[in-house]
């Protein structure tokens, strides 16, 4: 949860336990293109350095070296808290505002930080894994870039800006493309990927699963009525694709 007011500064509170985040971390790893593995920590870019035009903070992130819990985790009761979490009080207070923007609040969907996002992020990048801690030094590279952008632009910290002057920045690294300027692209690829992982953590959640329309798990009252003609035409077309067309439909 976070609170405001206009004497306080913004301030991130998470409620979930580590077991709970520790189950959202396998289930963001079963639906992510970085899994569970355990290996060195390898460098943010490859090797392109940064540009007249741009400024990057090229932190000195140390690796995380706490013992993961092997290569099939328990994910229905894992340990209570196999490592220690790494982001700061701030840190954490900045993802949670910037998830926020990526996943706010709608009607009666909870915005990402009321979903507990953030503390999922601070598991992720604190996992002692190889694909975990190459998305360490990207994001914790993304939020000092902010915090720096900031006082370029405003002479304040990311979270002690308004609306209005967060968005001003965030709309220059927030859609990557061809037209991106060259100071932002480094940036707008880091920054992509943890909004990559923001919406795979709350679309991991019972709310986020309702806002998509995801039934999941729901009885059908009568006899199943089978695949559609389109999901079987579609079939047929893979398996074809596949050369698994003969074998297919034969009875073993």
């Amino acid at each position: 949860m976070h609170h405001r007011n206009e004497h306080d500064s913004y301030n991130y509170v998470s409620n979930m336990s580590r077991r709970e985040s520790l189950k959202w971390l396998g289930l963001l790893a079963a639906g992510s293109a970085v899994g569970l593995t355990a290996g060195c920590t390898k460098a943010l870019e490859d090797d392109v350095p940064v540009s007249a035009k741009e400024h990057w903070p090229d932190l000195d992130i140390k690796p995380v070296t706490a013992k993961g819990y092997g290569q099939d985790p328990n994910l229905v009761m894992p340990p209570e808290s196999p490592w220690p979490l790494t982001l700061t009080a701030d840190e954490l207070t900045l993802v949670a505002l910037l998830t926020d923007y990526i996943v706010p609040r709608e009607g009666a969907i909870p915005s990402a930080s009321e979903l507990q996002v953030p503390a999922v992020i601070n598991e992720w990048v604190s996992a002692p894994y190889e694909g975990q801690q190459r998305d360490r030094i990207k994001i914790l590279n993304s939020l000092a870039w902010l915090n720096d952008e900031a006082q370029l632009r405003f002479k304040k910290q990311f979270v002690a800006l308004n609306e209005q002057q967060h968005r001003a920045i965030l709309d220059d690294i927030a859609f990557l493309n061809e037209q991106t300027p060259t100071q932002f692209k480094r940036i707008g690829k880091a920054f992509l990927r943890f909004k990559e992982l923001v919406l795979a953590a709350f679309f991991c959640t019972p709310e986020g699963c309702k806002d998509i329309g995801y039934l999941g798990n729901v009885p059908i009252a009568g006899d199943y009525p089978g695949p559609s003609d389109e999901a079987k035409a579609h079939l047929d077309t893979v398996l074809n694709e596949l050369g698994l067309s003969e074998f297919a439909y034969k009875e073993l």
